[in-house]
């Protein structure tokens, strides 16, 4: 269908935009964290699609990346998860976020999109766990940068740290991501670098 189209930001409207398109405006769905990124009314833009053909509608759904709109169609395939749904995920976290979440088993992380409950959140995981591409994606470098293991914290206080912001109800993903980014680790007690990484979550 409809790989993609390129042309001027007409307007945007909540999950939609319209773009114009050699004097043809066509509506795109989008998500809330795409419309964010967006450029404004009169910009050039590029949108990757997937196209939806219903009996009732032609709809269009638009990413900035390719890698939006992989981790988009790989959703889709999830039971219970329509392109409402995989757009609602999305406008929460972006295609690495959710990578992260789903190789780590955050379901908390997923559940924060609205209309996706702890149940769903966790069968995106099991369904998509084996089926996420690491290559070029922030999971990657966290590899390169942490060891073989992404999800793995590798220092006693780092663990610790982590383990007390799950106990304080954030999801693992972002509890270690958190970690993972504070400076001088090293020199750090499993108390300071508990309070740093509690001003990464602010």
């Amino acid at each position: 269908m409809i790989a993609y189209v390129n042309g001027i930001v007409e307007d945007i409207t909540g999950d939609n935009v319209v773009i114009d398109v050699g004097g043809i405006g066509y509506n795109v769905k989008i998500s809330a964290d795409t419309a964010a990124r967006l450029p404004g009314t009169g910009e050039p833009v590029k949108l990757y699609t997937y196209t939806s053909v219903r009996e009732d509608a032609f709809l269009l759904y638009g990413f900035l990346t390719r890698s939006d709109l992989e981790i988009f169609k790989k959703l889709i395939t999830v039971n219970g998860i329509g392109p409402k749904g995989g757009l609602s995920i999305l406008s929460v976290m972006d295609a690495d976020d959710l990578r992260f979440a789903i190789m780590s088993g955050d379901s908390k992380a997923i559940s924060k999109a609205p209309g996706i409950g702890p149940k769903t959140a966790q069968r995106v995981i099991l369904d998509l766990k084996d089926k996420i591409e690491i290559d070029d994606t922030m999971i990657s470098k966290e590899m390169d940068s942490y060891g073989a293991n992404p999800m793995a914290a590798d220092s006693a206080q780092k663990q610790e740290a982590v383990a007390a912001l799950v106990s304080l109800g954030y999801g693992q993903a972002e509890s270690l991501k958190a970690v993972n980014s504070i400076e001088g680790i090293e020199e750090m007690d499993s108390g300071e670098v508990l309070k740093a990484a509690l001003k990464k979550m602010f």
